[in-house]
């Protein structure tokens, strides 16, 4: 299955919110902070939350907190805390997710075990049975997979090769979803709102077709190389599971082909650069710009033969790409789709391939010890195919409407407080706020759940066919988004699930996401105190609102188009704001010599900041002028900052970690929780003093907006 990154045009909270619901073989690079590498290990520590909800007794309060923000926030707790078993990561966002993957279970469970259901409650019922039936997949063996490998083994041309690669091609990348930028596919799709004519919708080509996490996976040396001969070792494995003869030749040669797809790919930070991915190809473009591939044979076999426009997001990608299905050997290529039919397929075959595919994917790659439960893993597919209708039942019995109407009042009071924030701004001039007060004013918000649910009607699913339910998902979720193309757009379509744990802002829609389940404790605690909750969730709010104004968000007007609406001179200043941050983030350094990608992670950190800060006034203009409480010791002030930086308590194996430095546009946990020290009412709330480890001069402070 796809490998789970956070993409572009999605401006998110966190790239790996919802690996608390994600099957650890499907897990991402985590976004997590402390690096202890821990093996099997017990349930990890609960935090002991006070009577304003906050867990004081995770503090360390033996570190000074001007030297060590974090350590003095967590040191206890993560001292205490160990890293389940089944986990790359641990964190404050899978105490929700361990909650939500509980509340999700019973009502997949229920459904399968009611045999008078019927509609879209059979539909979940009979998904989350067909996965959860080892015994019949066991006994089915490779058979589910056979018509695949047939098809592949009857390719006879390059032709024919265009056409199959074309019938691979899926939605499954999503630059609006902090959940998947990434395919092994040749190339993924995403149709949603185009960025340069926002009245439409557009198909997005991206680079793929690898089956590492990213470029440097093949292109490095060191640590680099060990993965890629037990990658070569992972990929012998399968083909020798499936019966396919010579399976250590095929392995070298697939290998060698991915290299050279690596060596054409984009790197993080151009694919992460909004101006260079809006490339607008007409279906001539595709033959005259990126020769090699049998064009007209690929779209026939996508389905997309008819589809005049296309936006191309990595065009020398597309272009290296399309030159190596000329020049490799049919037989390779052949060999490449077995192989990641195999690897796609796996989790749904015989308990040898699952355990196969985690011991590279889940364990080799991020260090997890131990595969998830069955059960959490159906709980995650079914997720993957059918959630919104799970989600309909999620939000029926887990989302209380006064939990919904008090985030919408702190998302209303966050937005008026980044209004004022925008008024209150000295360097930018007036030309440019009227254009970012049209955009705040424009900006809309959801919260919770969708207004309009999605239709499965359609779909089959077998109860004794957990593969083909797979593949019959992924298709039926194709044929729904190219049915879009052509059509007005629809800007209630979420493009996240009401029990994922996470957030969004889309620029090219100008609106923000809140799923159900994010507004849980600890992010939103409806017995806990407002300043714990500012900064928590409110946080989170100010995060998403920012990203609107981000180095990649502010480049989208009021109505999500792509179009500069700065002056020069404002545009150099907020720049140059930005580039002083970058720099900030880069002088972390998680391990010895290995610094954060400040450039990388850029819009994130800005968001951090801006939203705190934003968060931060909208809870001043809450008390209305009426001194806050002090409560178990704990200033206001210091509830509220404390609140944001146990919002990123977490911790990461080694290979996890370090794996996220390369791919993930967010820093760690651990220097997220910094960000506080740009903001001047933290100092006085800690007695933060000058030569303090954390102290930032008043001109050192990055104050974006």
């Amino acid at each position: 299955m796809p490998k789970l990154r956070r993409p572009t045009l999605m401006l998110a909270i966190a790239a790996s919110l919802s690996l608390g619901l994600a099957a650890c073989d499907r897990e991402p690079a985590a976004p997590a902070a402390t690096p202890p590498d821990t093996a099997a290990a017990p349930a990890p520590a609960k935090p002991q939350l006070g009577s304003f909800g906050f867990d004081a007794a995770g503090m360390d309060r033996s570190v000074a907190a001007g030297d060590d923000f974090f350590g003095f926030a967590n040191g206890s707790w993560v001292k205490h805390t160990e890293i389940p078993a089944d986990r790359s990561s641990y964190g404050s966002f899978n105490v929700i997710a361990e909650k939500t993957l509980a509340d999700t279970r019973a009502i997949l469970e229920g459904a399968a075990a009611d045999t008078q259901a019927s509609g879209q409650a059979k539909l979940i019922g009979d998904y989350y049975a067909a996965f959860m039936d080892e015994a019949g997949i066991e006994s089915r063996g490779v058979a589910a997979v056979k018509p695949e490998l047939e098809a592949i083994d009857g390719i006879t041309d390059k032709a024919a090769l265009a056409t199959a690669l074309g019938g691979t091609l899926r939605a499954d990348v999503d630059l609006l979803n902090a959940t998947n930028f990434y395919t092994d596919r040749l190339f993924g799709l995403w149709v949603s709102v185009d960025l340069l004519q926002p009245d439409r919708n557009a198909p997005y080509l991206v680079q793929g077709g690898l089956g590492l996490p990213d470029r440097d996976f093949y292109l490095q040396g060191g640590r680099m190389a060990d993965i890629r001969k037990q990658y070569q070792a992972y990929i012998a494995q399968v083909l020798q599971l499936a019966g396919v003869a010579d399976p250590a030749t095929k392995a070298q040669r697939i290998l060698a082909l991915e290299t050279r797809i690596a060596q054409a790919h984009a790197s993080q930070e151009d694919t992460n650069n909004v101006a260079k991915g809006a490339n607008a190809w007409k279906q001539a473009d595709l033959s005259a710009k990126a020769p090699g591939m049998d064009w007209n044979a690929f779209l026939a076999g996508a389905q997309l033969g008819q589809q005049q426009d296309f936006i191309v997001w990595q065009p020398k990608a597309m272009a290296g790409i399309s030159r190596l299905v000329a020049t490799e050997p049919l037989e390779v290529w052949k060999d490449y789709l077995a192989f990641h039919a195999l690897d796609r397929a796996a989790p749904y075959l015989p308990k040898r391939f699952a355990d196969a595919r985690f011991a590279f994917h889940g364990t080799t790659l991020n260090g997890t010890p131990q595969q998830s439960e069955r059960w959490k893993r159906a709980v995650d597919e079914s997720n993957h195919a059918v959630g919104e209708a799970i989600g309909k039942l999620y939000v029926e019995r887990h989302f209380d409407p006064a939990t919904k109407a008090r985030a919408d009042a702190m998302a209303k009071n966050i937005i008026a407080a980044f209004a004022k924030r925008i008024d209150a701004l000295e360097w930018m001039s007036p030309q440019t706020k009227a254009q970012a007060k049209a955009k705040i004013d424009g900006l809309t918000v959801g919260m919770g759940y969708p207004d309009k649910w999605r239709d499965y009607t359609g779909l089959e699913v077998k109860r004794d066919d957990a593969l083909g339910n797979a593949e019959r998902a992924a298709r039926f979720e194709y044929q729904r988004n190219i049915a879009k193309l052509g059509q007005p757009v629809d800007h209630s379509e979420w493009a996240m699930l009401p029990q994922t744990i996470n957030a969004m802002n889309v620029p090219l829609e100008n609106r923000l996401v809140f799923p159900a389940a994010i507004l849980q404790p600890p992010f939103f605690d409806g017995a806990a105190d407002d300043a714990v909750n500012y900064g928590a969730i409110g946080a989170v709010i100010g995060h998403e609102i920012s990203h609107g104004f981000d180095n990649a968000g502010a480049q989208f007007d009021e109505t999500g188009k792509l179009r500069n609406w700065w002056t020069a001179d404002d545009l150099a200043r907020f720049n140059a704001a930005g580039d002083a941050l970058a720099a900030q983030f880069s002088a972390y350094q998680p391990f010895p010599g290995v610094s954060v990608n400040g450039r990388l992670t850029l819009g994130e950190n800005i968001a951090d900041v801006a939203g705190l800060a934003t968060a931060f006034d909208a809870y001043q203009l809450s008390l209305q002028g009426k001194p806050g409480q002090t409560l178990e010791g704990f200033s206001p002030q210091q509830r509220f900052f404390l609140g944001f930086a146990q919002a990123w308590r977490s911790k990461a194996r080694e290979q996890a970690l370090r794996n996220s430095l390369l791919t993930n546009v967010h820093a760690p946990g651990q220097f997220r929780a910094l960000t506080v020290r740009n903001l001047d009412a933290w100092y006085p709330a800690f007695e933060v003093k000058e030569g303090q480890k954390l102290y930032l001069a008043p001109d050192k402070r990055v104050k974006v907006w």
